[in-house]
């Protein structure tokens, strides 16, 4: 063989290796156990990658895993396809997926993975013009080890804002525990076999109040500049609202940034997205490993600062922590731990709105002992020392006749969570311009 020839081999040898590097780094799984990381993102192929052009990446879904599913500890959902229907905070031209086998006990495998517009809202049909198979590194499908996540190469499809679309999986293997979402308020799909690109939604006859496996959605968006990140508990996940009506008050915060936009100066372009776990506190974690309904501390990292293009935090914690102490709830450990979730974010510049907690007087749980807990904490928010901007979510939702309850009215009936209207009450005294700015040098 001649020297020119030796040349040309060597350098063929050095091209296959940089391709193989960077697929393995492109292609990676991220950490999905609420440690800091720096975020993977798979490889688009040739193709498919997002066109050049303007609009930034944000935040058009998503929810945090709160747990394993009962029932999926030995098969997971193998042999079905899962078709979640999901509701987007702002539109794009583009879109990526994060899918999560954070409570997996064993690799997940997806053989089949797509995305599509909802033909209509709470319909498992989709649009057929709309229908996208999602690629991973540029491979039709993907293995995500257990306590993993991995994120979509980004695909071309028109995603309208306000609208309901279908992110589907198939895995043929057993995979252990499913990852998912418990509280959706939102009806998804499974149907049998590999239906991942069905258009009409006729196979899919078998019903579920969960979202599983996919955490995160996020579009190549003109109509939003960044992202809100709302941090909370069943109060944000919107527990008691209607189911498949979009109601939580972060879906009204949604719709009043979006009609607000351009109003005012003081008015920011961004979309909304919702990381509450029914039940969750702000110091403990639930039982197991990983743990079942991670405390705000331990999740922050990955369900806050880790969502895309997030430029302002809204905390809403702390009413779990009084409920759930078997003993007296220390009120100074509790401002401790919101004041270190601020820290953090304030370390990103990031600006935190923080809500004062609810009355929830006539619910099983009250007590005179946590009532005055309660108080003592607001008295803390109030009073500037805790968050950047405040939203008194107490001041706007209690019995002014009795401002140890919320108003009749704004109570679901179970005394503690809002109805429909109390949802609403709280986006609408949410002072928008509160999200505009970085955080400050020191509180």
């Amino acid at each position: 063989m001649t020297r020119r020839h030796h040349g040309y081999a060597l350098l063929a040898a050095i091209v296959t290796l940089v391709v193989a590097v960077s697929a393995a780094i492109y292609a990676g799984v991220g950490l999905d156990d609420g440690t800091t990381r720096q975020e993977t993102f798979a490889r688009a192929p040739r193709g498919t990658v997002a066109p050049a052009s303007t609009g930034v990446w944000v935040g058009a879904w998503s929810a945090s895993p709160s747990g394993a599913e009962p029932g999926t500890e030995t098969n997971g959902l193998a042999g079905r396809s899962v078709r979640n229907v999901l509701h987007t905070a702002t539109g794009g031209t583009s879109a990526r997926i994060t899918f999560s086998n954070l409570y997996g006990q064993q690799p997940l495998t997806l053989t089949h993975a797509s995305i599509a517009v909802a033909a209509a809202a709470n319909s498992p049909a989709a649009m057929p013009d709309t229908m996208r198979r999602l690629t991973f590194g540029g491979a039709e499908s993907v293995t995500i080890p257990s306590g993993r996540q991995v994120v979509s190469d980004a695909v071309r499809v028109a995603i309208p804002h306000d609208s309901d679309i279908l992110v589907t999986t198939f895995s043929p293997t057993p995979s252990g525990p499913v990852t998912y979402h418990l509280h959706a308020r939102q009806i998804s799909y499974t149907a049998e076999g590999d239906q991942a690109a069905d258009v009409t939604g006729t196979p899919y006859t078998t019903q579920s109040t969960y979202w599983r496996y996919v955490t995160a959605v996020d579009v190549l968006s003109n109509d939003a500049d960044g992202t809100v990140v709302v941090l909370g508990d069943s109060l944000t996940d919107g527990v008691t609202s209607t189911v498949g009506a979009n109601r939580r008050w972060t879906d009204a915060l949604s719709d009043r940034l979006r009609q607000s936009a351009g109003a005012s100066s003081d008015t920011p372009r961004y979309s909304v997205v919702n990381q509450g776990i029914s039940g969750n506190q702000v110091l403990a974690d639930g039982h197991g490993r990983p743990a079942d309904n991670p405390s705000g501390l331990a999740r922050f990292p990955r369900d806050v600062l880790g969502r895309t293009g997030v430029k302002a935090v809204v905390i809403d914690l702390g009413i779990n922590d009084i409920l759930k102490n078997p003993n007296q709830a220390d009120p100074d450990a509790i401002v401790a731990g919101l004041r270190t979730l601020v820290d953090q974010a304030h370390a990103r510049g990031l600006r935190v709105v923080g809500a004062t907690l609810m009355p929830f007087q006539g619910h099983r749980g009250w007590t005179e002992q946590r009532e005055t807990v309660r108080r003592s904490i607001n008295d803390r928010i109030r009073s500037g020392d805790v968050y950047d901007a405040v939203v008194d979510f107490d001041k706007a939702l209690r019995d002014p006749y009795n401002p140890r309850q919320l108003r009749p009215d704004y109570d679901s009936g179970d005394h503690l969570h809002p109805s429909d209207a109390g949802y609403e009450r709280m986006a609408e005294v949410f002072d928008l311009a509160d999200l505009k700015g970085s955080a400050p040098a020191k509180l």
